[in-house]
């Protein structure tokens, strides 16, 4: 869809009001810029003829943002640190042979994705790589990345995923909470204090039932919303927790979590790589995505 170009911002009058509007002084902003008072003046008149919205008052010799003028001013900010990312990021890839921005999941970029990715800059040295994190799906024309990671069902409006792994569930604790719980059986976890994921409330109860246990207290105990928060909280030994096997590889071989028991169980959900509709021909998306799915089948570190 074609810009009508009244309508196209001029970044330079727009970094002239962010200026003005942070000091609420013309003559201030004119020395951040090395403009003087009346360029700062005809800047923010003419974009007030732009946006035919009044920004500034004027009140005993100051001038302050009007209400219009606040509620331009976050996107106005918005917009200047994304122009400014873009052409790091450009100038960044113009040094390289090929460039690549991926989103993940937050703990699974944390643990396990960053742990392996020098395997991949390895073999991928002339390649300028961007890693976001992103909690939910999100639109891929949008926000310009050439693969996400994926967890819950293989379904995207605008992409097409591949199956990486299921999630296997471990119930474990500090060493110290472990010996003092001394859990041999299922029944035991009745004197266990339980941990939860806001999001996934019946984690616990579903373990409980796979092991044909219905127990009373599977909803009953701290709440977390992060899994990296519950990682925390175990270790510290505030109790049991329910976690995925990828997420405390190196908390279990470190031995600051043992299982309680060595009882996984897989998940409804599971991981995939997301790639745009519109980037299926992009190389360096194809060898991430195979470099995924080989380290995937690779047993733990």
């Amino acid at each position: 869809m074609a810009m009508r170009r009244s309508l196209v911002p001029d970044i330079v009058t727009l970094q002239a009001f962010e200026c003005a509007a942070r000091h609420e002084n013309f003559s201030r902003a004119a020395e951040e810029l090395s403009l003087t008072q009346s360029a700062i003046s005809r800047q923010i008149a003419d974009l007030e003829q732009q946006t035919g919205l009044k920004l500034f008052e004027r009140v005993r010799q100051r001038v302050i943002l009007s209400e219009a003028g606040q509620r331009f001013l976050p996107e106005v900010r918005d917009l200047l640190r994304r122009s400014e990312r873009l052409m790091i990021e450009a100038a960044a890839a113009g040094r390289m042979r090929a460039s690549l921005k991926i989103a993940t999941l937050p703990t699974f970029g944390a643990k396990w994705l960053v742990p392996r990715l020098g395997r991949f800059l390895d073999d991928h040295q002339d390649v300028a790589l961007t890693i976001e994190s992103r909690s939910k799906p999100f639109s891929f024309s949008e926000d310009g990345f050439d693969l996400a990671i994926h967890f819950g069902q293989p379904v995207w409006a605008g992409g097409v995923p591949t199956f990486l792994c299921h999630e296997e569930v471990l119930p474990v604790a500090s060493r110290k909470l472990a010996e003092n719980l001394n859990i041999e059986k299922v029944e035991d976890f009745i004197r266990a204090p339980l941990m939860h994921l806001t999001t996934r409330p019946k984690l616990w109860a579903d373990w409980f039932q796979a092991q044909a246990i219905n127990f009373a207290n599977a909803y009953l105990g701290i709440r977390f919303d992060q899994f990296s928060m519950m990682v925390s909280a175990a270790t510290a030994g505030l109790g049991a927790a329910l976690l995925p096997t990828y997420l405390i590889e190196e908390e279990i071989a470190s031995g600051m979590l043992v299982p309680l028991l060595p009882m996984q169980m897989q998940t409804e959900n599971a991981y995939y790589s997301v790639r745009p509709e519109t980037k299926q021909n992009h190389h360096i998306a194809d060898k991430f995505q195979e470099w995924l799915l080989e380290e995937v089948r690779q047993p733990s570190d």
